[in-house]
């Protein structure tokens, strides 16, 4: 049986305004690539007040100290909870300037911690033009009480897509950074060949990201709005993302950043000329086992799935979520045999925050739990797993955010 228990509020002030991505990124939802919107989600005009966001990032340190990033008036603000999120401490300032930060549906600003306490945080900053960004990063080695000048992560100089980043540490001085982009895509066309989706770059730092090596291309054809993901392993780091197999079957797959070598995690061929804007989730507990979540609604499969990878073993795709409640935007942590997966629902009157417990490593589960609701619009909900303990993390408009555990 899993019980919850949530604590006090760790709330933030928002205001009363809600970003259309948000209310609308039911799952399944696709744009159709004939009609996206005419500019960046979230893309705000120089002289208008940019809107506030829901889409959050969150990280557990050594000492089960929760770390939030929050974007709020173009600036990246963190903060830190000693008390399970009863009280959290006043926020900082990443970045001095302020930045179009994309911070809403399946874009958020990333947080990860070191073992030394230096904290890391990348985004994705959209510019003026459709569809163009920037991945940036900026970290702390004072325990985020200042934050060095961000920096661009990708390194062609070209305007164009650089978005969905994702971040990953070993805890000590290694740092991923993985991202959707359109450097390759926009080359093709500038020489007249056809080139289908964008493609995933990778950066690399060895010195807890005083410095990176340079970009480069883990794979082509990706799909080009679903965010991707990264986890650590014994094996190094490893990505996932939505890719793309012929001409428009959007499957996903995982590569091993040290080796290159690209797998297909699922056979569901969805075949569609859109865009899902629906990203899948990866963790590992540390014993070589692979834990991945993701949406689909293929011609083999629909709906939310699970699947272990070891080795070149994966076990059966096991589903879960209400697909009549819109379940949708997994996430997955793990820390040695605890596996916690995380999504969202609405029923037609509220969005719940739903939560998976296994405590075998995914050979077995509790059975699916609504956690909390919000009558509001509302993020996706994230899993934390730290020192045995097992939390989720929800930002919702009304109640703002709030740390629940899971027993």
């Amino acid at each position: 049986m899993m019980g919850i228990m949530e604590t006090a509020p760790g709330r933030w002030s928002l205001a009363q305004t809600v970003a259309a991505l948000l209310l609308s990124g039911y799952a399944g939802a696709a744009l159709p690539h004939g009609h996206m919107p005419p500019a960046n989600p979230g893309q705000a005009v120089a002289s208008r007040p940019a809107k506030p966001t829901l889409a959050i990032g969150a990280t557990v340190d050594a000492q089960g100290r929760i770390w939030l990033a929050r974007v709020e008036n173009r600036t990246l603000l963190v903060s830190h909870s000693a008390d399970e999120g009863k009280h959290f401490s006043a926020p900082v300032a990443v970045n001095a300037e302020p930045e179009n930060i994309g911070a809403e549906g399946e874009n958020r600003p990333k947080i990860a911690v070191t073992r030394n306490g230096t904290l890391h945080l990348t985004w994705t900053l959209l510019l003026p033009q459709p569809y163009t960004g920037e991945i940036r990063y900026a970290r702390s080695t004072d325990g985020g009480k200042t934050y060095s000048a961000p920096i661009t992560i990708n390194d062609d100089k070209r305007l164009t897509s650089h978005r969905f980043d994702s971040l990953v540490s070993d805890g000590g001085d290694r740092l991923a950074i993985v991202w959707l982009d359109g450097r390759d895509r926009d080359a093709a066309k500038e020489q007249g060949v056809a080139y289908a989706g964008t493609s995933v770059y990778v950066a690399r730092s060895d010195d807890d990201g005083a410095s990176f090596h340079a970009n480069r291309k883990l794979a082509e054809h990706t799909c080009e709005c679903c965010r991707t993901a990264l986890a650590w392993t014994a094996d190094g780091p490893v990505a996932l993302w939505r890719n793309l197999y012929g001409s428009n079957t959007r499957d996903f797959a995982f590569s091993y950043l040290d080796t290159g070598k690209v797998q297909r995690l699922a056979d569901d061929e969805w075949n569609i000329d859109a865009c899902p804007h629906h990203g899948g989730g990866i963790a590992t507990g540390g014993d070589g086992t692979l834990h991945a979540v993701w949406y689909t609604h293929g011609k083999n499969r629909q709906g939310l799935f699970y699947r272990q990878v070891k080795g070149d073993r994966m076990s059966a795709p096991m589903a879960f979520g209400n697909p009549q409640a819109q379940a949708g935007h997994a996430t997955v942590a793990a820390d040695g045999q605890i596996v916690l997966i995380t999504w969202r629902e609405f029923d037609g009157q509220a969005y719940g925050a739903m939560a998976l417990l296994s405590k075998d490593g995914g050979a077995s589960w509790s059975a699916p739990r609504r956690i909390a609701t919000t009558a509001d619009a509302a993020d996706y909900p994230m899993p934390l797993i730290h020192d045995g303990r097992m939390q989720v993390v929800w930002n919702t408009l009304r109640e703002g955010v709030r740390i629940m555990e899971v027993e």
